[in-house]
């Protein structure tokens, strides 16, 4: 927004002051992106920059460390790259199988997160709920515990059911990770819901579950589908969780890295650390593309 032409010489400084801290807040907090980017690029085994990356040589800069994400782990990485190889890489790369333990995981958690955090949202939105707040927060709770308890709890718990080691039991965790935001997200989606809808519709005889995949569901969906994108996110990015209840050889992505880290470093870190911030970005991008939209559905024009 202009500033208008009766403003005063201290609003006008105020006005562009604002907006110089805005960015340099905002180059604060994207900085640490803006250097794995380039340094994942890196020929050489190092974390750093070397003269010929600063002084934009191609000699400096390679794919090595996202080659060596397919090759790390495999029986025979130097053979041909025909169909036999490309067998190998899903069998035994270390990093395609960790990347594959993620993917199916969180989409796991995602399905069981979004269901029961959609349902729990519109239990909560009807005004007749008994104890809603203490709900709330109970279901909330994921979100303000320190993650170390949880995951402490997660484990003595798993211990006494059987659940521990097992992929069942790290899905489990990170649908209760997920689950407080679809619960927000969903939520904040039936703010503007008009409940008239749905009486409606049970008036001229639709049974419930016709009325809610019919009129509230079409209209909930952009924040269901925003709180499930939130929730893979979150079980994509878990670390403390699984090494507290995943067994040795349930590798995710973000464990991974982990050992990476402890025992051996390696620049292909940071190439995985690329991807990771490029499939945020693109999740990030949806979930504003479908904010707008149910803006635009319940009437409100996005500013």
């Amino acid at each position: 927004m202009a500033l208008p032409s009766y403003a005063t010489p201290l609003e006008r400084i105020w006005y562009w002051a604002f907006r110089a801290i805005c960015a340099l807040v905002f180059l604060f907090l994207v900085a640490p992106i803006l250097i794995v980017i380039p340094l994942s690029f890196n020929a050489e085994p190092y974390f750093t920059f070397t003269e010929k990356m600063l002084a934009l040589d191609p000699d400096g800069y390679s794919l090595r460390w996202y080659d060596l994400l397919l090759t790390f782990g495999m029986q025979a990485p130097e053979a041909p790259r025909d169909a036999a190889w490309w067998g190998d890489v899903w069998r035994n790369a270390t990093w395609v199988n960790a990347a594959k333990n993620s993917i199916i995981i969180g989409a796991f958690s995602t399905l069981l997160a979004t269901v029961l955090g959609t349902v729990a949202a519109l239990g909560l939105s009807r005004p007749e709920m008994p104890y809603r707040r203490a709900i709330m927060a109970v279901l909330l709770s994921p979100m303000i515990v320190p993650l170390i308890i949880t995951a402490t709890g997660l484990f003595f718990f798993y211990s006494m059911t059987g659940l521990a080691n097992s992929y069942v039991g790290v899905i489990l965790a990170h649908a209760t990770l997920g689950i407080p935001f679809v619960i927000i997200t969903v939520t904040a989606t039936l703010v503007g819901f008009d409940h008239s809808l749905t009486r409606a519709a049970a008036s001229l005889g639709a049974p419930p579950t016709m009325a809610f995949f019919r009129i509230t569901m079409p209209l909930i969906l952009p924040g269901v589908i925003s709180g499930a994108l939130f929730a893979f996110v979150t079980s994509f990015d878990e670390v403390v969780v699984v090494l507290f209840v995943a067994a040795h050889d349930q590798q995710t992505i973000p464990r991974q890295m982990w050992n990476g880290i402890r025992e051996q470093i390696s620049p292909a870190i940071l190439s995985v650390a690329t991807i990771l911030v490029v499939v945020s970005i693109g999740l990030l991008t949806a979930v504003e593309l479908l904010r707008r939209r149910s803006e635009r559905l319940r009437g409100v024009s996005p500013r």
